[in-house]
């Protein structure tokens, strides 16, 4: 992978200016007011100076600056969880709020920086070796020294493990390995409704539109599916993709390609699992929950009757969470439907199981508890 012109950051420290390259998979500007942290530096200081707006460079223990970043997301949860005031008038209020104040949580712990040399090791005590995860992250190593926040080095440790330990699928028969910035099909309800939904007969041929992972065309090739074209238009999850199906042995089966939502031709089988939120993404992996003002399932179904085989079957994978929080209605979703000469041929429900269907503390709990997922079965009119 070629590496990348990163943004350039700049801060005092021994009196003098120093210069290196920024990292933010967020997008975030370089910080202009950054102060040196190290092991003497306490959290409740700390927080004062993130709150205020100063960045903070730390040069301490590595060991230490893991301690001090759960100490300073225990001071933002207390923080943000008490500006809650009262309670949201609808669900969409209630999203707008968690939203809103997840991004301001997440702005202020993200201003504790850490330096990571050009080789991707960390000039720190006792530091971790990241070399292997950042480099599965942001490709080969070079270009210079650079500063990330903490909490994103983090996460990209975080992801590496789940790419080395893989998540088990039954209806895959191994398991699937999501890299950094791919979406994880931690959430087995959906995969199990494209396991059990009965397959268009006679059907040896299917698309696989924004496939992420690669989870569905792998369980539509267990299932017995010859021919897959499983399309997506992100380096990574292409690369994930193929690696997946490459892994399952399933390389014979399953076309990896670059595309915005479909492949030229037409299939007897289409399945588009698209995010199931519309709002605004703030991270890459993001945009696998998130598609802004319903891009991706608004693409799908204006497309799918002309790369839909007389007689096929598209297949829509989404829940009502968007429903149930406001931000689309069920109506506004048939209008569509019905506008892109589709019709319902039935359809496959399941109730979510993930923790946080469970958590009467997540301010949008209601909706979560309440959360169907399902699989449309669509076909031309």
């Amino acid at each position: 992978m070629t590496s990348i012109q990163r943004p350039e950051i700049r801060w005092q420290e021994a009196g003098r200016e120093h210069i290196a390259g920024w990292r933010s998979e967020a997008g975030i500007a370089p910080h202009a007011d950054i102060r040196i942290a190290d092991d003497r530096t306490g959290a409740d200081d700390a927080y004062r100076l993130l709150e205020a707006g100063t960045a903070l460079l730390w040069r301490g223990d590595w060991v230490n600056a893991r301690h001090l970043v759960q100490a300073l997301t225990k001071r933002a949860d207390r923080r943000f969880g008490a500006a809650r005031g009262k309670a949201p008038k609808t669900p969409a209020e209630a999203f707008a709020r968690h939203r809103i104040t997840q991004g301001q949580r997440a702005v202020l712990l993200n201003r504790l920086l850490v330096p990571l040399n050009a080789d991707y090791t960390v000039p720190l005590r006792r530091a971790q070796d990241v070399r292997e995860a950042c480099l599965a992250a942001y490709g080969e190593a070079g270009g210079g020294d650079s500063l990330v926040a903490l909490r994103e080095l983090l996460a990209v440790i975080s992801a590496h493990e789940w790419r080395k330990k893989g998540v088990p699928v039954p209806a895959v028969q191994g398991r699937i390995y999501p890299h950094y910035g791919v979406f994880s099909p931690v959430r087995g309800e959906y995969v199990d409704l494209i396991a059990t939904a009965p397959l268009p007969a006679g059907c040896e041929q299917a698309f696989d539109i924004g496939t992420g992972s690669g989870i569905i065309a792998a369980v539509l090739a267990r299932r017995g599916v010859k021919r897959i074209v499983a399309t997506d238009q992100d380096a990574r999850a292409l690369a994930c993709a193929a690696d997946n199906i490459g892994q399952l042995g399933l390389a014979a089966n399953v076309q990896v390609i670059k595309a915005d939502l479909f492949p030229e031709g037409k299939a007897p089988l289409v399945v588009c699992n698209p995010p199931w939120l519309p709002a605004q993404p703030t991270s890459p992996v993001e945009y696998a929950v998130y598609d802004p003002d319903s891009r991706m399932l608004r693409g799908f179904l204006g497309g799918l009757a002309a790369h839909l085989a007389d007689g096929g079957e598209g297949w829509l994978i989404i829940s009502d969470i968007a429903e149930l929080l406001g931000l689309r209605s069920r109506e506004q979703l048939l209008a569509w439907i019905a506008e892109a000469g589709l019709q319902v041929l039935g359809r496959l429900d399941t109730r979510p199981t993930h923790p946080k269907a469970q958590d009467a503390g997540d301010p949008l709990h209601a909706a979560r508890a309440a959360e169907v997922t399902s699989l449309w079965r669509l076909g031309k009119i």
